[in-house]
């Protein structure tokens, strides 16, 4: 099996002007779909943290789809971190800005013991927005970031400075 990103780079798709003109859209489904080339990005992800974390945090919605495999493969929990209104009981929530105003995320603290070791996994690091977001709900409910690994990087946009002091994994970078 080639490496992680070789299998990223071949089967990813460049869809151009989605969702809109001008926006070069990378879909990471063909990827996904294929069990030999999810079980490489799965593995290519979390190798790099082998021991250093307790669960697995995805985030809404693509996230969520890596966490769990990652977190069956690496033996530990998943903890989903939502978009906001989608959990019950006593949660926390994040606020932050996107390109045209903003969301919340939320996740409920009673889901892991405190001080638990939680690697963060999205698909795309693109302005870096959504993933702090989910490091400061991680911090705020009393556990540790292991680190960051996403499978494709935007360089362009300046994520992983919005993300400095952080350890950082990505697959690709374009």
């Amino acid at each position: 099996m080639s490496s992680a990103s070789d299998v990223v780079m071949q089967r990813m798709l460049t869809v151009p002007d989605f969702p809109s003109e001008g926006i070069l859209f990378r879909d990471l489904t063909p990827v996904f779909a294929h069990g030999p080339s999810f079980r490489a990005v799965v593995d290519g992800l979390i190798e790099p943290f082998a021991g250093k974390f307790d669960a697995v945090a995805g985030l809404e919605a693509r996230g969520f789809l890596l966490a769990a495999a990652a977190a069956i493969d690496g033996g530990v929990g998943v903890l989903p971190i939502r978009k906001g209104g989608k959990l019950p009981g006593d949660i926390i929530g994040e606020t932050y800005d996107l390109e045209y105003g903003t969301a919340t995320l939320e996740v409920n603290p009673l889901s892991l013991p405190a001080g638990a070791r939680v690697l963060v996994l999205d698909d795309v690091l693109a302005t870096g927005g959504t993933i702090n977001a989910s490091i400061s709900l991680i911090e705020r409910a009393g556990w540790t970031v292991a680190g960051i690994a996403v499978v494709l990087e935007l360089e362009a946009l300046e994520g992983r400075q919005r993300l400095a002091g952080r350890e950082i994994h990505s697959l690709l970078t374009l």
